[in-house]
């Protein structure tokens, strides 16, 4: 709730610091002769931009055990069936969070997520490749990885960050679309509306500013997985970390689909550095080597 309430107020306090801007700068006119005046246009970013997330993030798990076939665990069907729910729940008494559902998706490729909207609410599921190819203390490794991502609210602070973009992205998207169109308006004239040239140039800017967007969400994805590693390392050691990164390392991409790729300990393997500025994940070697580093300074 806590960071809830402190991104709900980053954010407020930066629309704040626009709004005034804009009105300094004079723009607040050339919105009203758009038909839209500036609070009206911060109200509707800012539901439209949280909106969208925060929905995704209230559907996460039904979406992860329709889109992936999740069968949670119940009453367990077998021995290994059983330790993986005690893994899990020595992992979450550890971490003190209360016991996620617990599930696993039938697939070759190898990989584990987490979601859910609330830390004491999450699911937790793993592939059936991953249990196959992978040892006891591999597979509590990344099961720690996962429960460390719960421990530490990473669903929440995703969505929360890609609301404030969202909504920045439609906020800017329309204010400079406005600039533009006034800008190019005959003999410096302001125009009484938006016409097709100002719905293009916004959709224009929409896209500009959202792989803008992408950029940053995709830079904080990568940072909390150097966190879930290391928090795995810390419950199932450091070691077994890196074997079970390095098994992954060894196997072929095994990311998940659409949204859920972002919360995989698998992100997929994607080559150059600008295709490295979109990936969710950092490659696995950075990854293996932070550990390294890690205990080495231990």
């Amino acid at each position: 709730m806590k960071r809830v309430i402190l991104f709900a107020a980053v954010n407020i306090a930066v629309l704040a610091v626009i709004a005034a801007s804009v009105e300094v700068l004079g723009l607040g006119r050339y919105l009203a002769s758009y038909g839209t005046g500036l609070t009206e246009l911060l109200v509707f970013s800012a539901i439209f931009g949280f909106g969208g997330a925060f929905v995704s993030l209230a559907l996460s798990k039904w979406m992860a055990k329709f889109s992936m076939g999740v069968r949670v665990i119940g009453q367990p069907r077998s021995s290994s069936e059983q330790w993986l729910l005690q893994a899990v729940g020595e992992h979450a008494r550890r971490l003190d969070v209360a016991m996620p559902e617990v599930g696993i998706f039938d697939s070759p490729a190898m990989n584990a997520f987490a979601t859910g909207a609330r830390r004491n609410h999450a699911l937790v599921a793993v592939s059936s490749g991953l249990l196959e190819n992978m040892n006891g203390e591999e597979v509590g490794a990344v099961l720690g990885h996962e429960m460390t991502h719960v421990a530490n609210g990473d669903m929440v602070t995703l969505a929360l960050l890609q609301g404030v973009l969202n909504t920045f992205v439609i906020f800017l998207a329309r204010v400079v679309g406005t600039v533009i169109d006034n800008a190019i308006g005959a003999k410096g004239e302001e125009r009484s509306g938006g016409g097709l040239f100002y719905f293009l140039t916004v959709i224009v800017l929409q896209i500009f500013f959202g792989v803008l967007a992408t950029l940053i969400v995709m830079a904080y994805s990568r940072h909390r997985e150097y966190r879930a590693d290391a928090g795995g390392a810390r419950l199932a050691g450091t070691q077994n970390m890196i074997d079970a990164l390095r098994v992954l390392e060894r196997t072929e991409d095994g990311p998940l689909p659409g949204q859920l790729k972002a919360f995989g300990i698998h992100g997929g393997n994607m080559r150059g550095a600008l295709s490295g500025l979109f990936m969710s994940h950092p490659p696995l070697e950075e990854r293996i080597a932070a550990l390294q580093a890690r205990g080495a300074a231990t």
